[in-house]
């Protein structure tokens, strides 16, 4: 190891010796600037432990429609209790559970409103949509170390319902798959899709390709932001066509091109001067993302782009989103990983691209951005 790997190493082993001495954290508890350390560091560690407890409250709510209920706040619990066919004292339980995660609230005696964070979930079906879809982790989180230890390969609730995990265990019902996960895509897309337009300019794109663009909901954003965009969807063919249709209804279909194809097997169409990657590349593990880089690469005519939205790891402000979240998200479907920039920017230079930069995003929880250029 390096003489600054060693420091390093040396002082995590010491801080957290100190940090579990019993006299450290009495010590610690009763100091004014101390104590605030202490009591958040105690609170982070509650979060941990209750965090799964929080997200079925949460749940709750969303398949309840105790949003939609509380929209309509004021409301006594009986009242709601009766909407949401729970008791009185059932529905008041979870009324108060949602107070303090600011998802219900209170404002006068048995009178209760949708909290900030609820009047947040309450106005975004993507978002619900997403707290839905997460029943299938949690299902595959039940025993972690079960998890992990098993082959990624053995079916999972989520590589059941994703489109391609589904088809690489042997999934029947494709046809099924491909529409649930471009149902999902759909309703959750906007958020990437509003990251990439409040960071990135499309003045001087004339063509965007959108590679695995599922119905074209990514697509469907930028170019009513950006009218003068020629667009194209390369998905599988029964995607394809579908979305190149929804798009063409939605801004024309002079606009419009469909190509149908697998982005493994199958050569990226050519002649556009910006190709998208949103939520694609961390879908798949190392090698074939490799091949997917470098069969862009392929298709691009020097000095065009390639974009790559989606959440990546160790980004600052959001590392647990990065590596706990979608760490064993991607692991319990299956296939990909989170990578960090500095990862995605050298499989990049790996497949020829000239550059690379990140470009910043205000909520990168939702998506972190990469712009190479061929």
């Amino acid at each position: 190891m390096s003489k600054w790997t060693t420091f390093k190493v040396g002082y995590v082993t010491r801080r957290n010796r100190v940090f579990a001495s019993p006299k450290f954290q009495h010590w610690a508890a009763r100091l004014p600037i101390i104590k605030w350390i202490a009591r958040s560091r105690a609170d982070a560690a509650f979060d941990l432990l209750a965090g799964f407890a929080y997200s079925q409250v949460l749940r709750a709510f969303v398949e309840s429609g105790l949003f939609d209920v509380l929209k309509d706040g004021p409301l006594s619990a009986a009242v709601i209790a009766a909407r949401i066919d729970l008791s009185e004292s059932a529905a008041l339980t979870l009324l108060r559970a949602g107070r303090p995660l600011m998802l219900s609230e209170e404002p006068a005696p048995d009178q209760w409103m949708l909290g900030e964070q609820g009047a947040v979930f309450a106005s975004n079906p993507g978002v619900q949509a997403m707290v839905r879809h997460h029943r299938l982790l949690y299902t595959d989180l039940a025993d972690p170390l079960a998890l992990l230890r098993a082959d990624r390969r053995e079916p999972t609730a989520l590589s059941r319902f994703w489109t391609y995990a589904g088809a690489l265990h042997g999934a029947s019902e494709r046809g099924t798959d491909t529409a649930e996960y471009s149902q999902l895509m759909a309703a959750s897309q906007h958020f990437v899709a509003d990251e990439v337009l409040a960071s990135v300019g499309f003045r001087d794109v004339e063509r965007l390709l959108d590679v695995g663009g599922g119905h074209g909901a990514f697509l469907r954003h930028i170019g009513a932001a950006w009218p003068h965009l020629k667009l194209g969807l390369f998905d599988l063919p029964e995607v394809a066509e579908a979305g190149a249709k929804l798009l063409g209804e939605a801004l024309g279909a002079s606009r419009v091109t469909g190509h149908p194809g697998n982005f493994f097997k199958d050569s990226v169409p050519q002649g556009y001067d910006m190709v998208s990657l949103i939520r694609i590349l961390h879908d798949h593990d190392d090698a074939p993302a490799q091949g997917l880089l470098a069969n862009i690469h392929a298709s691009l005519a020097p000095g065009a782009q390639l974009l790559i939205a989606e959440p990546m790891a160790q980004i600052p402000g959001a590392e647990p989103m990065g590596e706990a979240f979608f760490g064993l998200y991607l692991w319990a479907m299956g296939s990909g990983r989170p990578r960090s920039p500095a990862e995605i920017i050298a499989m990049l230079q790996a497949a020829g691209f000239a550059s690379a930069r990140v470009v910043a995003t205000a909520q990168p929880v939702n998506a972190s951005i990469i712009i190479a250029r061929a």
